[in-house]
Formats: C-alpha cells, sequence, structure tokens
C-alpha cells in the first residue's frame, strides 16, 4: 500500500470477529501491507483516536487497521455498531469492516491444540463460549463489509485474500474466485455460489484422477462436455451484466464460489477458466481453490 501526504483521505479496517478465528492474523498481514496496526484498542477510545490529532499522528499512511473484539475492554456489539455509525458521515474517512469468522468445530480444535482458554469459557466449556460469543457478535457480522471465514484457509491463502481486497483497494471492485467441495460445505463468505457437478466428472477417468482442474488434460475433458460451452457462455453474459451494476452500487468485494463434489477437478477448472476471462475485461480477479489438496471425487 502506498502512502498519502499527510492530511489526505484515509482507511480505516476495522478487524473484529470470533475469537481464534484469525484477527491477529489478518492485522500482521495488514501491517505487511504498509498500514498502521493497532490492537486491542478499547471501544471507548476509538473517536480519541480517530479525532482532530488523527491527521497528524498517522501522516504518510494511508490506511489503518484497528483491531476489537470481545477481549477488548468496553466491547459491545451495540457500541460497536453505533460507533460505526458515527464515522460513516466523515468525508475524510472510508470505513470498512472486516470480519473473521470460523466454524464452530475448527475453533474448539484451535483452542484446544494451542491450550489457550476461550475468553468466555472461563467458568463454561469452550464449545459454549463460542457459541456465546458468536450470539454476541452475530450483529456486527451482519454489518461487516467483508466477512472472511478461515475455517479450511492456510495461512498463506488468508493472506492471498487479504492482500486481494485490500492492496490497491481504491481501483474499484475486488473479485475473488474460488473453488470448493461440496462435501467440507460451503463457503460462508460466497456472494454468489455455482453448483458444477452436472459436469462430466474427470474422477472417473484413471488416467485423470490423480491431477487436477489446472491440468490442460482435465480442462480438456471437462470443456468438451456437450453443456460446457453454453454453460459458460450463460454465466460469463450474467456476470457481464452483474459486475458493471455492483461496481456501480459501491461494492468493494465480491466473492465468487463454484463447489463440485470433492473441489479438485471440475470447480477448479471453472475458476482458473472464468478468472482468466475477468482478467482479460480488465477486473481484479484472484483465485482460492479451498479444498484442491484434500482427497477427493472431482
Amino acid at each position: 500500500m502506498a502512502s498519502d501526504p499527510a492530511g489526505a483521505h484515509r482507511h480505516i479496517i476495522l478487524v473484529t470477529g470470533l475469537s481464534g478465528a484469525g484477527r491477529t492474523s489478518s492485522l500482521k498481514v495488514l501491517e505487511d501491507m504498509g498500514c498502521e496496526a493497532v490492537d486491542n484498542l478499547p471501544l471507548s477510545l476509538l473517536p480519541q483516536l480517530l479525532g482532530p490529532a488523527f491527521e497528524e499522528t498517522t501522516a504518510g499512511r494511508r490506511t489503518i487497521a484497528i483491531g476489537l473484539d470481545i477481549r477488548t475492554r468496553d466491547f459491545a456489539a451495540a457500541d460497536f455498531i453505533a460507533e460505526i455509525d458515527k464515522l460513516a458521515p466523515r468525508q475524510d474517512l472510508t470505513t470498512t469492516v472486516l470480519f473473521l469468522d470460523c466454524d464452530d468445530e475448527v475453533l474448539v480444535r484451535r483452542f484446544t491444540e494451542t491450550r489457550r482458554r476461550h475468553p468466555l469459557a472461563v467458568d463454561r466449556s469452550v464449545t459454549d463460549g463460542i457459541r456465546l460469543e458468536r450470539e454476541l457478535i452475530a450483529p456486527i457480522r451482519d454489518r461487516a463489509d467483508l466477512v472472511i471465514d478461515t475455517s479450511h484457509l492456510h495461512t498463506r491463502d488468508l493472506r492471498r485474500l487479504i492482500q486481494a481486497n485490500f492492496d490497491d483497494a481504491e481501483q474499484g471492485l475486488a473479485i475473488f474466485v474460488t473453488s470448493f467441495a461440496y462435501r467440507r460445505g460451503l463457503p460462508r463468505d460466497a456472494d454468489l455460489v455455482f453448483d458444477v457437478r452436472f459436469l462430466e466428472n474427470p474422477h472417473y477417468n484413471p488416467d485423470l484422477q490423480p491431477l487436477t482442474g489446472q491440468d490442460p488434460r482435465v480442462q480438456d475433458f471437462i470443456a468438451s462436455d456437450p453443456d460446457f460451452e453454453r454453460f459458460f457462455q450463460t454465466l460469463t453474459q450474467m456476470l457481464n451484466c452483474l459486475l458493471p451494476r455492483y461496481s456501480r452500487e459501491g461494492k468493494s468485494y465480491l466473492t465468487i464460489a463454484f463447489g463440485c463434489t470433492g473441489g479438485r477437478h471440475r470447480s477448479v477448472m471453472v475458476v482458473e477458466k472464468l478468472v482468466a476471462w475477468m482478467k482479460d475485461l480488465g477486473y481484479r480477479a484472484n483465485v482460492l481453490h479451498r479444498d484442491i489438496g484434500a482427497a477427493a471425487h472431482g
């Protein structure tokens, strides 16, 4: 992220979400990208941080990332939303709420493996603490500009996703296209989801089974499906209509997901082909193959 002169327009990223879902890692990525990162800021101090001295204290920094969650002193969903509403009219700021989400069972495993105590599980089980926290901060998730589900993300994938969404964000709509396996669940952060299990499955071809949808032989096999070309033309015609409208309405982030049985062949191939099409049209499109490394059935 390039720096602007002091007094220039600032981008504020409020990073929040479930404990253990990756808030600290996300802040580290944003800091590595050149943001000023502030963690565990008491919510009551947010107006002071962004007050009259804001331009002077953030000179040379275009983007400020602030970490706030249930562990932060005086944190409450209603107060958090009230602060967002106060920031919205300011002409000198653009405010983005990034919410980190994660499946309960993955969170339980993370707390167990790291032997950390959940902040709301002092006198209850980790599962109960996670359930209570999810209930308490649900209104914030509903108001978030961008939700990232880290359940199946490696650290490198989280880094790529954050970089894709926040690096040079002023350039317009950032699009992330992901493949996934239905057997491992839908990506909860997806705006548009397409099921491509109707296409011929390379899994049942012994020569293609060990490969992925990134291999030209698998791509040729799927493209030879009699219905593939009509499907892809219909898909691109629809997106030709939707993408400019999303941009016109001021949407900054769009996640499009394609699923097949195992997330290894058909969905991967469609994602690769669609991203190539988008880039040819000048869109900022980024790829994530969520389940490509899992044992799969195409």
